[in-house]
């Protein structure tokens, strides 16, 4: 490994363990920027799944006592479903033009509430849109990697603290996301040059998240679910641009 390699693969696994850390999603959004730089597509997506869900584990960890498994397995149940249509949707359609659709909702709505006084109050009980959504997110995850968005968007209307809403997002991102690196895993992703670079980022990545971790502690639960929007916001912007230019 060059020294440059080094720096950027330092540089992603600080950046996406702390947003892991602090929001509970948004690893690949940030880390894949730098390390797309020094190694190919397939590479760099096999380390930033193996560090969202590694970093993840411990936010899963941090809200384990707000998990609420009836509420969490309306998303997680359908989003496991999802995945083989999500794989079968491959086939058909272009996941760069997927991932632009879902980059256009993300602006549109993190847009809309990021320059809002006044933050969504979802309070009544919505189950079948819950599952609706999972499901949604299932076949993101598979299709363009993109299993968190719908879920996000929908858990930040929610009138939820933000261990309500974390203990939602975290652990539905780690199994989801979990499944895609056993995927990539049985593709052949995870070859020694890949575990070595895991081996590198891990310690940074772990480090930057209980950074993350800190900050989310003392954060109001409106200043998260404001912090959510206006990271879906940037996450839209983000990808919009990484597909345009790719």
């Amino acid at each position: 490994m060059t020294p440059d390699f080094l720096v950027f693969l330092f540089l992603g696994a600080l950046s996406g363990g702390f947003i892991n850390g602090l929001a509970g999603f948004g690893t690949a959004l940030l880390a894949l920027g730098w390390w797309l730089q020094i190694m190919p597509p397939v590479e760099a997506v096999a380390i930033a799944l193996a560090m969202s869900v590694i970093s993840g584990v411990q936010g899963v960890v941090l809200v384990r006592g707000a998990i609420h498994w009836p509420n969490l397995g309306r998303f997680l149940l359908p989003a496991l479903l999802g995945v083989p249509v999500g794989i079968q949707l491959l086939a058909t359609v272009d996941p760069g033009f997927l991932k632009k659709v879902v980059a256009a909702f993300l602006i549109l709505y993190g847009g809309f509430f990021t320059f809002r006084r006044e933050l969504p109050n979802l309070l009544r009980p919505t189950p079948v849109l819950d599952m609706a959504v999972g499901f949604l997110g299932g076949v993101l995850g598979a299709a363009a990697g993109l299993s968190g968005a719908l879920p996000t968007m929908w858990c930040s209307l929610r009138a939820w603290t933000k261990h309500q809403q974390r203990a939602i997002l975290q652990p539905f991102n780690v199994i989801i996301l979990g499944i895609s690196a056993l995927l990539l895993a049985l593709k052949g992703a995870y070859d020694m040059k890949v575990l070595i670079a895991i081996g590198v980022a891990l310690p940074v990545t772990l480090a930057s998240a209980q950074v993350g971790i800190m900050v989310f502690k003392r954060l109001e639960d409106d200043k998260f679910r404001k912090l959510l929007i206006a990271l879906l916001f940037t996450s839209g912007i983000v990808l919009m641009i990484r597909e345009m230019v790719a």
